[in-house]
C-alpha cells in the first residue's frame, strides 16, 4: 500500500475513505430486544458474523483495558452481546473479572478470548487455563492473537483450533492481527480455516484496507474491527494544546460511527472503562455518520498524525539496529493511550535481550521517516524511557 498517497487522499476527500459498497446502510438482522432494554434506551443493531450464525450487537465491548467490572455487567444488562477477553490481559486478571460479570447471562452471550502462543501444545494449554478462569466450558470464539505473516499460522496452532472444536471447547476459530494485513488476510481465506478475522481498523489506516476486508467478508469470514479509536488516547490532561480537541463531545463517537459505516464490518470492540464510554459509543448504532463528524477526523488526524502507527508495514526491517518499530511505538500507545502500563512494558520486555537494550540516542540518525508523518525517534525513544 503506498501510505503518502493514502493521507493525500484522506485530507483531499470531501468524506472519510470507504468503499462504495461500506457507504451503504449496513444491513441489519435483529432478533427480539432484550429484555433490560427499555422503550426510551438506547437502539441496537445487529449484523451476522460472517457464515457463524452469531449475531452480536454492532457495538461490542472489549474488555482488555477494563478494570471496573460493573461497567462490564452494565453493559451486558443494557443489551450488549459480544464480550472480547484475552489470555493476556492483566496478567491473566481480565479473563476472570469477565467471567464473573458476565456469569448469569453467559448463555445469551457471544465471548471470545485469544492466545498469542506459538505452539499446539502451549495454545491449548492457553485454552484450558482460559476456560477455568472465565468459568466457562466453551468460547464462542478463540482467536489466534497478534498474527501479521501468513508463516505465523502454522499447521500446529490450525491443528489446535481443529482439536478444540472436536472437543466442543470452541464454536468458531478466529484469528487476530495488528499489522500486514495485506500479506496476511490474503493467506486467512485461503487456508479455508477460520471463521472469523479480528483486524485493526479505523479512520487512519490506507484506503487499501477496505477491499481486503471486502474479500474477507465475501469469503464467509466474519470480520471484528479492533482499535477503532486510533489509539485511545483518552486521558489527554488539561495542558496538552490537544485538549479541546480531544474533550469535544463526539470525536470518540465519531471514530466508531465511521467503522460502523462500513457494511462489511460485522461488530467492533471498542474498549470501554467507564458508564460515560458505554453510553457514548452506543450512540454509534443509532446516529448515522455525518458533516460534523468529518471535520471531527480530521481535526484528530492532524493530532495523531505525530503519534500513532497505522501499521502500514512501511518501516518494517528499516532499523539498522533491527528493532520492531511499528510493535514498539504500539506499545507506547497502550501506556499513553489507554493508560495500560503494565501491559505494555511486559510486550516491551518479551522482546530478545539484544533488543531491549537498544537506545535510539545511540545513533548518530534515524533510518526510519515514517511516510505517515509519525515521529519514530521520539515514540521509539519513549518507549525505551518508560519500558527497559
Amino acid at each position: 500500500m503506498n501510505s503518502s498517497s493514502s493521507r493525500r487522499n484522506f485530507l483531499a476527500a470531501a468524506g472519510l475513505a470507504i468503499p462504495a459498497a461500506g457507504l451503504a446502510k449496513p444491513a441489519a438482522e435483529k432478533p427480539a430486544a432484550p429484555k433490560s432494554e427499555v422503550k426510551d434506551g438506547p437502539k441496537f443493531t445487529y449484523r451476522t458474523l460472517g457464515k457463524t450464525g452469531l449475531k452480536p450487537t454492532a457495538v461490542g465491548f472489549g474488555c482488555m483495558i477494563t478494570s471496573d467490572q460493573s461497567v462490564i455487567e452494565r453493559a451486558a444488562d443494557i443489551g450488549i452481546t459480544y464480550f472480547d477477553t484475552a489470555r493476556g490481559y492483566q496478567g491473566g486478571n481480565n479473563e476472570r473479572m469477565v467471567g464473573a460479570a458476565l456469569k448469569s447471562k453467559r448463555n445469551s452471550l457471544t465471548l471470545s478470548s485469544k492466545s498469542a502462543s506459538p505452539t499446539k501444545e502451549q495454545a491449548l494449554a492457553d485454552l484450558d487455563k482460559s476456560l477455568q478462569e472465565i468459568g466457562t466450558d466453551h468460547l464462542d470464539i478463540w482467536y489466534l492473537h497478534a498474527k501479521s505473516k501468513p508463516e505465523h499460522l502454522t499447521d500446529g496452532l490450525l491443528e489446535a483450533q481443529n482439536i478444540a472444536k472436536s472437543q466442543g471447547k470452541i464454536r468458531f476459530a478466529g484469528v487476530s492481527t495488528h499489522a500486514g494485513q495485506p500479506e496476511l488476510l490474503p493467506a486467512v481465506i485461503a487456508k479455508k480455516h477460520f471463521d472469523v478475522v479480528l483486524t485493526s481498523y479505523n479512520f487512519t489506516m490506507d484506503p487499501g484496507m477496505d477491499p481486503l476486508i471486502q474479500q474477507v467478508r465475501q469469503a464467509g469470514i466474519g470480520i471484528v474491527a479492533m482499535k477503532v479509536m486510533a489509539g485511545g488516547f483518552r486521558r489527554i490532561k488539561e495542558n496538552d494544546p490537544n485538549f479541546g480537541v480531544f474533550k469535544r463531545d463526539g470525536a470518540m463517537l465519531s471514530m466508531l460511527k465511521w467503522v460502523l459505516r462500513n457494511k462489511n464490518v460485522d461488530t467492533t470492540i471498542p474498549s470501554i472503562t467507564d458508564l460515560d464510554q458505554l453510553d457514548q459509543n452506543l450512540k454509534a448504532m443509532s446516529e448515522p455518520f455525518a458533516s460534523g463528524d468529518e471535520k471531527l477526523l480530521k481535526a484528530r488526524l492532524e493530532m495523531l498524525t505525530p503519534l500513532y502507527c497505522r501499521m502500514c508495514g512501511a518501516c518494517e526491517g528499516k532499523c539498522s539496529k533491527g528493532l520492531p518499530v511499528a510493535d514498539l511505538i504500539r506499545y507506547v500507545s497502550y501506556a499513553d493511550g489507554y493508560g495500560e502500563f503494565a501491559m505494555a512494558r511486559e510486550q516491551f520486555l518479551e522482546m530478545p535481550e539484544n533488543l531491549r537494550t537498544v537506545r535510539c540516542g545511540d545513533c548518530d540518525d534515524c533510518s526510519i521517516q515514517c511516510p505517515n508523518g509519525v515521529r519514530v525517534f521520539d515514540r521509539v525513544s519513549r518507549a525505551q524511557e518508560l519500558f527497559a
